[in-house]
């Protein structure tokens, strides 16, 4: 598989980076005059952690759903490229889904999620389930192993909670992430603290 083209080279176009300060803590510089194509790039990077090839596919789906669209609002689109591969967008009534989701995709780490409970799908234990507090379980399992699940919120969303939409990249990105999500025009929030 090779990069896309047509006025994007992502070799030539890495807009976020980490560079060390005096302290040593990473700082993220980012070029605010960065194309959204090139910004998308970065995000789906982020969100497949090693995997370029996933990346590129998405990309490709994230271009052909993007020709003549509205760039106002580019997460629906990034969204929908990567869900159930790379992301999750579930109904915030379904906490079986959630953990399937999210077990899935820790999966591609060769992570398994410690949900707290014998059988992660016992009619009892999913009656009382909620999905942030579900996310929460995940967020502090999966950083034990250096990642972080993020959960994102389009602009304007509506605020009745009626799903959650997230992701999971390695904590040693959470810098770049949050200087990328506004960029997109992400309200982004860690899944600790879900919306």
């Amino acid at each position: 598989m090779h990069a896309p083209d047509r006025e994007f080279d992502p070799d030539d176009n890495f807009e976020i980076t980490r560079t060390h300060s005096r302290d040593h803590a990473d700082q993220v510089e980012h070029d605010e005059e960065a194309g959204v194509d090139a910004l998308a790039w970065q995000l789906l990077l982020l969100v497949n952690p090693g995997d370029e090839d996933t990346a590129l596919r998405q990309f490709e789906v994230w271009r052909e759903a993007s020709a003549g669209a509205d760039d106002e609002a580019p997460v629906q689109r990034l969204g929908e490229a990567i869900d159930w591969v790379s992301g999750f967008r579930v109904d915030a009534a379904d906490p079986a889904t959630f953990i399937d989701a999210v077990t899935e995709l820790a999966a591609r780490w060769n992570l398994d999620i410690d949900w707290g409970v014998e059988d992660r799908f016992d009619d009892e234990f999913l009656a009382g389930a909620e999905v942030p507090a579900l996310m929460a379980v995940a967020y502090d399992r999966l950083r034990e192993y250096g990642y972080t699940l993020w959960t994102w919120r389009a602009p304007g969303g509506a605020d009745d909670h009626a799903s959650h939409a997230g992701w999971i990249t390695l904590s040693r990105d959470d810098d770049a992430l949050r200087a990328l999500a506004p960029l997109l025009g992400i309200e982004l929030r860690p899944g600790s603290d879900a919306f």
